[in-house]
């Protein structure tokens, strides 16, 4: 059932030189659970990720493990990439690889769209360039390296040397894109997400765009340019068409007008790549450009960016082997603001895993299904005459599914998790101050104790439903311990918040702790 509105999503495509450490996981879960809740809503939504293949940086690790390119790649994408969507229980639409015929030819079709309209010539080029960032670097992001590099020029990035490389290559004509660029940043403010990596965007736009070097010739592992095979597409360029490649860009019209223009969710390191050089290319080749790019931040770990060649990577599967995938999902969606950088620690994890999902929304939803089976031999009770306070709960119901689906809109995660978990916290409150064992105890008070109970089973269909998106183990588990006949992800998630969905005289099934206790080593 889709509304016809399209919701299309991207990843970036990750780099498979490495494997997955917890920061590639962060951004694959948020626009996994961005994507989940518009499939959930009802929107035509498409979730794209995937690899990015070629360049030289991948040559050479291949050659460094005698391998060919191809065959490493390979290896890497089976034994490492596809893992970990399963690891973290990710519902993606489709899987583009660089190295797949579909992206190759389409790619060349659109490169060569671009030469076709003048925007791309042959030049000269002698540059530093760093194959760690497959980029050429601008004095910014140059300094003098110490150690072992005394003497070179490093890169800011990988404090490594960097390469000075003299070619002819062929250019795209960036530069005549700046007036455009920002009138789209101006036009449509909210392209770039949020205000900080918006800003840090127009001033650079501002500062001036030189012609972009868009094909190498010292190696062949690539692309190749369609009217001069002995040059292959820079790996930039080859890897930002992912995005229409991937849903049918000069094949299959129809596919690609459905979905495009997409959602891009990136960290804040490419964030050029994906604010300025692709939307000019778009420009160039007379497509739409993309409805937004959402840059967030780094995830640190003892006070430093992630990374393999400091150690500080840590893998997403140290964390769900111990804790589950759900708790990864939502202690990295809930407690970082999404957009801005955010630390990661052990400790934090533990703390919240135990009061926010074993104490909170666990215990919430065993002590409600024990009771209902307790008292009421498993049948949800029939609600009696609502009191002001059970009102309350019904208002905090409805207003935690409007406010958190205005946060998605917002592409705010984490805001729309504390709006659903102000219902979590009120009704282990409503729980406490109605203390349905001491109702029990009172054949008087048999109506109200089942408009308790059925008040807190009610509150919990609605955190099923809401929390979907981001838990669906734990969900779909109290899905099916609530009774509920209808599936899970067909339930309407903007109408979550609307009372009274769950039918008194729905059998209740036994659950087992969501979050089970963790034993700390």
């Amino acid at each position: 059932m889709t509304s016809g509105r399209s919701f299309y999503i991207t990843t970036p495509i990750y780099y498979p030189s490495d494997v997955p450490h917890i920061g590639h996981g962060y951004t694959t879960v948020a626009v996994d659970a961005l994507a989940r809740w518009h499939r959930q809503a009802g929107d035509d939504t498409w979730m794209l990720t995937g690899t990015d293949e070629h360049g030289q940086k991948m040559m050479r690790a291949a050659a460094a493990n005698g391998a060919t390119p191809q065959e490493w790649v390979d290896r890497l994408v089976s034994e490492s990439w596809f893992p970990l969507l399963e690891t973290l229980d990710v519902a993606n639409d489709d899987f583009i690889r660089t190295t797949q015929p579909r992206h190759e030819e389409r790619v060349k079709e659109f490169v060569q769209a671009i030469y076709d309209r003048g925007y791309i010539y042959a030049g000269e080029f002698e540059a530093l360039y760093c194959v760690g960032c497959e980029e050429f670097k601008t004095e910014s992001e140059i300094v003098d390296g110490e150690g072992p590099f005394e003497g070179l020029k490093v890169c800011v990035i990988h404090s490594k040397p960097l390469e000075l490389l003299q070619e002819k290559n062929y250019f795209f004509k960036l530069s005549e894109f700046q007036d455009r660029l920002l009138e789209l940043y101006a036009e449509q403010p909210d392209f770039i997400r949020p205000d900080s990596a918006r800003n840090e965007v127009v001033s650079f736009v501002k500062s001036g765009l030189k012609d972009l070097s868009i094909s190498r010739s010292t190696f062949d592992w690539g692309i190749t340019v369609p009217w001069d095979e002995s040059h292959v597409i820079y790996v930039w360029v080859d890897a930002l068409l992912n995005y229409a490649t991937a849903i049918g860009y000069g094949t299959d019209p129809e596919q690609f007008a459905r979905h495009w223009p997409a959602y891009h969710v990136v960290g804040k390191d490419i964030l050029r790549f994906h604010a300025v050089i692709w939307p000019a290319m778009l420009m160039a080749a007379g497509v739409d450009v993309p409805k937004g790019v959402f840059a967030h931040g780094w995830l640190l770990v003892g006070g430093e960016k992630m990374s393999k060649s400091k150690l500080t990577g840590i893998a997403p599967n140290e964390i769900t082997d111990v804790f589950g995938s759900d708790a990864y999902r939502y202690y990295f969606l809930s407690a970082i603001a999404f957009g801005q950088d955010g630390s990661f620690s052990w400790e934090d994890l533990s703390a919240r895993y135990q009061a926010e999902l074993a104490n909170g929304f666990g215990n919430l939803a065993s002590r409600t299904v024990a009771m209902i089976g307790r008292y009421f031999e498993g049948i949800v009770p029939p609600p009696g005459e609502y009191t002001e306070r059970d009102v309350r709960v019904q208002k905090i119901t409805a207003d935690a599914a409007t406010t958190a689906d205005a946060a998605i809109e917002r592409f705010r995660i984490d805001e729309a998790i504390d709006a659903v978990w102000k219902l979590v916290d009120d009704l282990n409150q409503y729980i406490t101050e109605n203390e349905p064992w001491a109702l029990a105890k009172d054949d008087a008070q048999r109506v109200r104790l089942g408009t308790v109970l059925y008040t807190a089973a009610e509150g919990l269909r609605a955190l099923a439903v809401l929390l979907s998106p981001v838990m669906p183990v734990a969900t779909q588990k109290l899905w099916e311990a609530l009774g509920v006949p209808a599936r899970l992800v067909d339930q309407p998630i903007r109408r979550a918040g609307e009372w009274g969905q769950l039918a008194p005289g729905t059998s209740v099934n036994g659950l087992a702790p969501l979050f089970p206790r963790v034993e700390q080593a």
